[in-house]
């Protein structure tokens, strides 16, 4: 009783998240489609011959290496990623007087790391908000597409959830931080599920073993507490042999009608079995497909196999998060986990289709691994993201407009598969010139002026040069007064880390003295 009314607190004090309002957000219309699995572009999207850009100047070979010459169609099209483990990890390792590898650093996590206020939808799917702002380089602006699910129902009807926590208990799982807090965050979602939930328990080192089947949580409770208070962590670290044995668990415990999902709990630095992820993602493949069986995982550790861990979710057609604190692990298991459960679109892709009469270039900040073909948004049979209810997804773009030039901008449409028929929906926002007419960090623009802030954070510290990137200071300055205006302590989290990659960064933008990278 004690901790269920104690994580009852912790989800009452957890469900208030970020709240910002936007400015200059276009409408949105919904279509009906068809189930063919062609190749066409969204209807949407403008057709005519691109105008021959100018000549030299941003034109030049080095502009070009940077911000690609957008095609004819002038389209980006991307899988939707609801994942959050860069930022959550970049701040643990700049918390701890260390810069992140730049490959670790992916802006569109960083970004989705905060919820922006748009729009829900009434029912089912997504609602599309587009707005931007000019930025300080001239012809620049930055142009954000805003994607929201309806939230969730907490005491209302879900479908039923079949879990199956596959848990690392290999040496390394030992230090502060690690399994203890993994134990900590079982225990308290096994007080979060409901009665008709399901959960199996699978641990690993260097084997793996099944410590849980597949079981109903009424009347189990108590059972299920004590096996996880019992884990201990032991030797190696074999993720084969736990993710293998943590899907033939949930494919013998399948529930039809349930959302079944596999959750990784790991450090992800694998030293034993198969360490390269392939042979692992080809039998995730084939039970995503077969059953519907997605990932979840969920990263600790100051050592951290991050890329190991995001491909492994992606090809499971699922997310990954990072936790380094009690309070961020039971907001993920509290407040995430649930919305994960309760899926509201699957395969989603987004694209975003430019007119070549007002727009010269472009360039998609992040979704670099998660790229898709234009003429595959869509084949249905190409995989998109998974997003559950109340999430949030923002796309931001750098943008530069045609000199002179007014009218339509861009279009952006959202598509994706029904989770239950299957059946494929989409829907469509737009947004003209007339959107950019305001400064990026004039008064009133909060919400925008967060997402630019962690888009710019994150590709300064992956080496990036964004059009109109304030300096590390002014950045910080930025995030401070939009905590102090919001009253939000992940926004105030946000403004240390900046700070924090400063001083690691020192004067002139480089490293005060040896290696920032290195502990």
């Amino acid at each position: 009783m004690e901790r269920r009314n104690r994580a009852r607190l912790a989800a009452g004090i957890l469900a208030a998240g970020l709240v910002l309002t936007g400015c200059g957000s276009g409408g949105d219309t919904e279509r009906a489609t068809d189930s063919r699995g062609g190749g066409n572009h969204a209807p949407d999207a403008p057709r005519p011959e691109a105008p021959r850009p100018e000549s030299g100047g941003e034109d030049a070979a080095e502009g070009e290496q940077r911000y690609r010459r957008p095609p004819a169609d002038y389209l980006s099209t991307f899988a939707l990623d609801v994942d959050t483990a860069s930022y959550g990890y970049a701040r643990r390792t700049l918390a701890e007087g260390r810069l992140p590898e730049p490959a670790s650093v992916r802006p569109e996590e960083f970004v989705n790391s905060f919820r922006p206020d748009y729009p829900r939808p009434e029912g089912e799917g997504f609602s599309v908000t587009v707005d931007g702002a000019r930025t300080g380089d001239e012809g620049w602006s930055l142009v954000r597409v805003g994607l929201a699910t309806a939230a969730a129902d907490r005491e209302g009807e879900r479908p039923p959830a079949a879990l199956t926590f596959v848990v690392d208990i290999s040496g390394s799982m030992a230090e502060t931080g690690r399994l203890d807090l993994v134990k900590e965050s079982l225990g308290i979602l096994t007080d979060e599920l409901r009665d008709d939930d399901s959960v199996a328990l699978v641990t690993f080192s260097d084997e793996a073993e099944t410590r849980l089947p597949m079981t109903r949580v009424k009347g189990q409770r108590e059972r299920i507490h004590g096996i996880v208070d019992e884990l201990r962590t032991t030797s190696s670290t074999n993720v084969e042999a736990g993710v293998r044995t943590g899907y033939d668990v949930a494919v013998e415990g399948h529930r039809k009608g349930a959302t079944n999902r596999v959750v990784l709990l790991s450090d992800a630095l694998a030293n034993t079995g198969e360490t390269q992820a392939q042979s692992i993602l080809n039998r995730i493949d084939e039970e995503r497909r077969e059953y519907g069986i997605t990932l979840f995982g969920v990263g600790v550790g100051s050592e951290y196999g991050d890329a190991f861990m995001e491909q492994l979710a992606d090809k499971g057609d699922g997310h990954t998060t990072y936790v380094s604190t009690t309070e961020q692990a039971r907001k993920v298991f509290v407040e995430q986990l649930p919305t994960h459960i309760e899926l509201r679109a699957r395969d989603a892709k987004a694209q975003v289709a430019f007119d070549p009469k007002t727009v010269e270039r472009f360039r998609l900040i992040g979704y670099e691994n998660r790229d898709v073909a234009d003429e595959d948004f869509r084949n249905d049979r190409v995989d998109g993201g998974e997003v559950g209810a109340g999430h949030t997804v923002t796309a931001l773009y750098a943008v530069k407009t045609r000199p002179g030039a007014t009218g339509q901008l861009a279009t952006a449409t959202v598509r994706w598969l029904d989770p239950k028929s299957r059946a494929p929906h989409e829907k469509s926002g737009s947004v003209t010139t007339g959107a950019l007419a305001a400064s990026l960090w004039a008064p009133g623009h909060d919400s925008l002026q967060l997402t630019a802030v962690t888009a710019y954070f994150a590709d300064r510290l992956r080496g990036g040069d964004l059009p109109g990137a304030p300096r590390l200071p002014e950045l910080a300055e930025r995030s401070g007064a939009i905590a102090e205006r919001s009253g939000s302590q992940v926004v105030r989290e946000l403004t240390e880390a900046i700070r924090q990659a400063d001083r690691l960064f020192g004067p002139g933008g480089g490293a005060e003295s040896g290696d920032p990278y290195s502990g």
